[in-house]
């Protein structure tokens, strides 16, 4: 039979739980950030985009799907 403070006392699954505490935090950081920078990285690529396609003469729109944005 298994005393009530001996099972209060055991920390043996402890370690676990706290690794999973940071494992989240890292993954809510990270979804964070992305998020975060998601903007910037469309922009930088629709401005590389637009530069190789004015640079062989065409003009740029951006479009919904991404077709034809270089015509």
């Amino acid at each position: 039979m298994i005393k009530v403070g001996t099972f209060f006392a055991d920390e043996s699954g402890a370690t676990a739980i706290e690794y999973g505490l940071i494992a989240s935090l890292v993954s809510i950081v990270g979804i964070i950030a992305f998020t975060a920078l998601g903007d910037t990285v469309l922009t930088a690529f629709t401005d590389i985009s637009e530069d190789f396609c004015v640079a062989i003469g065409g003009t740029f729109s951006l479009t919904a799907d991404g077709a034809d944005s270089c015509t």
